[in-house]
């Protein structure tokens, strides 16, 4: 094991792109750059309050203090920057955007891999705009339980290898709605492949920067996706067509663990089809694909539940399209799209093989699935105890699922026997229960549970923290003790309550 001064670091994305030599700075417009040159900003009182210890051995490093963690140390081979990206926000063109309040340390270099360490929350850069570049403890205990979660749910996602608090008070409005009160700082260190994402690329189309962008392009390819050619249309395509693909994966998992990413905007799509930016996620308690956890999004709920296939589709338009300066043969574009489509339709015909244990999933199977669809939208139905009781269901009797109900008094009865009958017999009496709990997962970071650990954590009590932390690691498995703790609907008291029910982009 080691520390982080004897990790071998690489600079690739520095070494091999256009950037921004000026040391940080305030707020500017920097065209034809893909990064700026940035420094942490001290933390007054750093200290380490969760640790990974599963990616502290990948990436064969001892447990630290909080010192470079929490951005007051550089060691050599560093080069912290922060990246440049523009991105459609809501569906509307935002221009120049870029890491706002996350300082990439480098790259480390494995015996078998490439990784990128970035702290969020350690202060101001050129893209901070009129922020101040920093995180609270609230959304970075989020950000760090969940992405951990996500990975032993097997989705695709970046990895959290620590949090920091900062010995600081950072002032933030939680709701945008005006009260404005000082929270305890944090810094979240992430890691992943690296954290270019579609609006890496489209940034540099919409400023007409066409050699920064095939520049980014080459990087891209010849260290993320060496098995792709960058000298013709065919091999960006093909390269397209591959980040469709995972990006279609991607979103299948998501729907599967009833996953909600709530801000699906370009800029927080990586082009290695991997979740990023935990910002106002969700995971549907009820099943409503209508919902949102984002209050920014509220009204027109474009990034609900139900229709993130749908934008996960609109945003490889957008990356095929910044691409598309670069192609002889555009029309090869639309190739991609299609792609999209068929990967996600495979995929979904897959991952409800799986939730209903059904072993070679047939076109017939599409109206069971719906109709499912249907009913369970009827009445306030928990998604997570419904399919978890229903992979060890002896018999098709709506009776034996009555505790995924909120009001069992008003279950369609007769409805829900008629469907367990056509399924029951579908899989012959004996669906493939093996298969369903592994599709099916017992426990999942409800938005409740994550809000008990920073209401303890703000009192400096991490102890819950470290609970999730280990039940998340085997979200699969029974784990009898914690069975009556955990795995239960939704308390009253969350119902409404800011933090479970609601959340902003404010961190």
């Amino acid at each position: 094991m080691a520390d982080f001064s004897s990790l071998k670091w690489l600079n690739r994305f520095i070494d091999e792109t256009p950037g921004d030599l000026k040391v940080g700075g305030t707020s500017r417009q920097v065209p034809g750059a893909c990064w700026s040159l940035v420094k942490p900003t001290v933390s007054p009182n750093p200290e380490l309050k969760l640790w990974s210890e599963e990616m502290g051995k990948r990436l064969q490093l001892e447990k630290p203090d909080g010192l470079v963690l929490g951005g007051n140390e550089v060691v050599e081979g560093m080069k912290p920057y922060s990246q440049r990206y523009g991105g459609h926000q809501f569906g509307n063109w935002a221009h120049q955007l870029g890491d706002g309040r996350a300082i990439t340390l480098g790259e480390v270099e494995l015996s078998d891999e490439v990784l990128e360490l970035q702290l969020k929350g350690s202060g101001v850069t050129p893209y901070s705009r009129f922020s101040d570049g920093k995180a609270v403890l609230r959304s970075s205990i989020r950000e760090f339980l969940c992405s951990e979660a996500m990975f032993h749910l097997g989705v695709p996602t970046t990895r959290a290898l620590s949090l920091v608090t900062t010995g600081e008070m950072v002032v933030r409005d939680m709701l945008y709605d005006g009260n404005p009160a000082p929270e305890i700082g944090a810094i979240v260190c992430r890691v992943a492949p690296s954290f270019i994402r579609f609006g890496s690329f489209q940034i540099h189309t919409a400023d007409g920067n066409h050699d920064t962008l095939e520049k980014l392009l080459n990087h891209t390819i010849k260290n993320h996706f060496p098995k792709h050619k960058v000298d013709c249309d065919e091999g960006r395509i093909a390269w397209l067509t591959d980040v469709a693909e995972q990006t279609a994966i991607m979103i299948s998992h998501w729907m599967r663990v009833g996953f909600v990413h709530g801000v699906m905007n370009t800029d927080n799509m990586s082009i290695h089809g991997i979740t990023i930016d935990y910002g106002p996620y969700g995971w549907l308690e009820d099943y409503d694909p209508n919902w949102t956890p984002n209050t920014t999004d509220a009204s027109r709920r474009r990034y609900r539940y139900g229709n993130q296939p749908q934008i996960g589709a609109w945003n490889i338009a957008r990356l095929a399209e910044s691409i598309a300066p670069l192609m002889d043969d555009v029309e090869l574009l639309y190739g991609v799209l299609e792609h999209y489509d068929t990967k996600y339709i495979e995929s979904q015909n897959s991952m409800w093989s799986g939730k209903l244990g059904i072993d070679d999933f047939s076109e017939s199977d599409e109206s069971l699935v719906v109709e499912l669809n249907s009913i369970l939208q009827e009445v306030e139905t928990d998604m997570t105890i419904f399919f978890r009781l229903l992979s060890s269901l002896e018999k098709p009797d709506i009776s034996l699922l009555v505790d995924a109900f909120y009001n069992p008094d008003n279950i369609p009865t007769e409805k829900w026997n008629d469907w367990l009958a056509k399924w029951w017999k579908r899989v012959d009496e004996s669906p493939n229960q093996e298969k369903m709990m592994a599709a099916n997962p017992k426990y999942v970071l409800r938005n409740w549970m994550a809000q008990l650990a920073i209401d303890a954590a703000e009192k400096d009590d991490y102890s819950i923290c470290e609970e999730l932390y280990k039940l998340l690691k085997n979200p699969y498995d029974e784990q009898l003790e914690f069975h009556e703790k955990w795995f239960k609907k939704r308390p009253e008291w969350a119902r409404h309550r800011v933090g479970c029910s609601m959340l902003s982009c404010s961190s």
